[in-house]
């Protein structure tokens, strides 16, 4: 498996770095540190060569920092990639040229109305068909959490994190958020008993959920350590479970679509993102 982490010397980036080392199978590691200041106002006028040569010697510190790093790690280094100009459009271009499994990145996690605004992340996964691995905070990599909806993405979901991380040994727990019925319709336009009814399809279908998850980590002799099947608003829910289980890595599933701006913008897993502490693992 190849990787690619994308770092800015934050030690939030290497705390991702650092999490996901710990799910690893051993995967090769390409690392891009990109130098960007399209940020510089146009009055700041700078010494191009000059500034140009010390920020490549920043870039080039960064990047030997993150070999050292992967080296007390099963990782295995791959290239060092080096980049000018603005941060995600270099990331997707890299990403683009060579066949990754995964973007690995770190979040600031910024609050309020600076939650999203400018996030390097949000913009990699926004425009990415490549999946990613998300870190906040250093965590003990060590319990799991598939939040699923029964969908063919969960599914793709759940097959890909079997693929690619190793679950020896971790905790697993499976989480099934169904909608409250009462949120979905206005007032009046449906009667009790038919409520009762599609709570009642929503167990059934919650519960077929949990099982074909079980049948399959057990193909692979992963037991799980709790399941759930929770109403309510899905990315609040999950966020409540996993706060409370203590959870180091989401797993969820999202759709991928072409050259739609704001395509990621209203999917669970974003609003998951934005809200928790854990790790989170997008799969497209």
């Amino acid at each position: 498996m190849r990787v690619l982490f994308c770092t800015d010397g934050s030690k939030i980036s290497f705390n991702a770095l650092n999490n996901f080392a710990k799910w690893s199978k051993g995967a090769i590691v390409d690392v891009i540190c990109v130098i960007d200041w399209s940020f510089l106002p146009d009055e700041v006028v700078i010494e191009e060569d000059g500034f140009s040569n010390s920020c490549a010697n920043i870039a080039d510190n960064i990047l030997n920092y993150a070999q050292q790093e992967i080296s007390k790690t099963n990782l295995i280094m791959g290239n060092k990639i080096k980049r000018c100009g603005e941060s995600v459009a270099c990331i997707l271009e890299q990403a683009e040229a060579e066949t990754y499994e995964l973007i690995i990145m770190g979040s600031h996690g910024k609050k309020g109305l600076q939650r999203w605004l400018g996030s390097v992340s949000r913009d990699v996964i926004n425009n990415t068909t490549v999946s990613s691995f998300v870190s906040k905070q250093q965590n003990y990599a060590q319990r799991i959490l598939f939040a699923t909806d029964g969908t063919d993405n969960s599914t793709h979901a759940l097959h890909e994190a079997i693929k690619l991380l190793n679950l020896n040994e971790k905790e697993i727990f499976i989480c099934v958020i169904s909608e409250n019925p009462n949120l979905l319709f206005l007032e009046g336009t449906l009667d009790s008993r038919w409520l009762m009814e599609i709570e009642k399809q929503q167990e059934i279908f919650a519960e077929k959920t949990i099982k074909n998850v079980i049948t399959k980590l057990e193909e692979y002799n992963l037991p799980t350590k709790k399941n759930a099947v929770i109403t309510g608003l899905p990315a609040e829910k999950i966020n409540e479970f996993a706060q409370k289980e203590g959870i180091d890595l989401i797993v969820m599933g999202t759709r991928h679509k072409n050259n739609k701006k704001g395509r990621f913008q209203f999917s669970v897993s974003k609003k998951v993102l934005e809200i928790t502490k854990s790790d989170i693992m997008i799969v497209k």
